[in-house]
């Protein structure tokens, strides 16, 4: 019998147990157990949550957002906001994009020749940047930079770096290995290597983690603000604070839409680039 009628038989003989299928069969099992476990320790008071008085609670707060202050002079201030929170995710992605590319060759083992020295401790410095969460880095940074912008965009900027400079490397390193080796066995050095074969290879991809990271930006800089980092997430919290609800529904009216749009954008473009 040849191989694939063999494969393809009804009377084949089980896999063994702890075959690869099975083990991924223990994993998902493992996984749910987690997930029953954890309900199980949480405190979660859904009878509470689920109650009468909660929904009712909830319906009076929701109703404390109507009408939403559309005054010529507060939509004038929303819309600065707006600007500054995109110009805010914008210059923070460029600038993760452009450093984490930077990072990529040294966390990057090209071939699998190749000592690759420097990519233990350039992973570990992404991440460190990575692992350390926008709001931290907003707060860490206001006592050098003060309130403003320019703190949030470089907390941006900082933790993006870490997750694209990480994405960058593995784009890379799972890249196809034939025309960086013709290069190579032509005596091309590494770095004109990467230039010609490897980049050109993994370029789309690369757009698309920088255009997703961006839409991610946008929210993270639009409640960088609790911290007083501008933009929005400033003017959320000040009205906010104040329980001025109706301006406090106008700026997530403003929230909702620029995310929308950016997600939009973002989605058009990748399936420009995916072409």
């Amino acid at each position: 019998m040849a191989p694939t009628e063999a494969a393809n038989s009804p009377n084949r003989l089980p896999p063994p147990l702890f075959s690869a299928r099975y083990r991924g069969g223990w994993f998902l099992a493992a996984v749910l157990l987690l997930v029953v476990l954890s309900f199980a320790t949480l405190d979660l008071q859904w009878a509470q949550f689920l109650s009468l008085d909660a929904a009712h609670s909830m319906g009076r707060f929701v109703a404390e957002f109507f009408p939403p202050d559309l005054s010529p002079a507060f939509l004038r201030r929303v819309g600065l906001g707006t600007l500054e929170t995109l110009a805010m995710s914008a210059l923070g992605t460029v600038l993760a994009a452009v450093v984490g590319l930077a990072l990529t060759l040294p966390a990057s083992r090209l071939h699998a020749g190749q000592r690759a020295w420097a990519r233990p401790p350039t992973r570990l410095l992404l991440n460190a940047l990575r692992s350390v969460p926008e709001l931290v880095w907003a707060a860490l940074l206001l006592i050098s930079a003060g309130l403003g912008p320019m703190a949030g965009t470089l907390a941006l900027a900082m933790h993006t770096t870490g997750v694209l400079g990480r994405l960058f490397a593995e784009a890379v390193e799972n890249a196809p290995p034939g025309p960086a080796e013709a290069l190579r066995t032509q005596g091309v050095g590494p770095l004109r290597v990467f230039l010609y074969a490897t980049l050109p290879q993994v370029l789309p991809q690369l757009l698309s983690y920088t255009l997703y990271r961006w839409e991610n930006n946008i929210r993270a800089a639009a409640v960088l603000g609790v911290v007083g980092a501008g933009g929005l997430g400033q003017l959320l919290t000040f009205h906010m604070g104040l329980f001025q609800m109706g301006k406090t529904a106008t700026i997530l009216g403003a929230m909702l839409l620029l995310v929308a749009l950016v997600d939009a954008l973002s989605y058009a473009s990748r399936r420009v680039l995916t072409r």
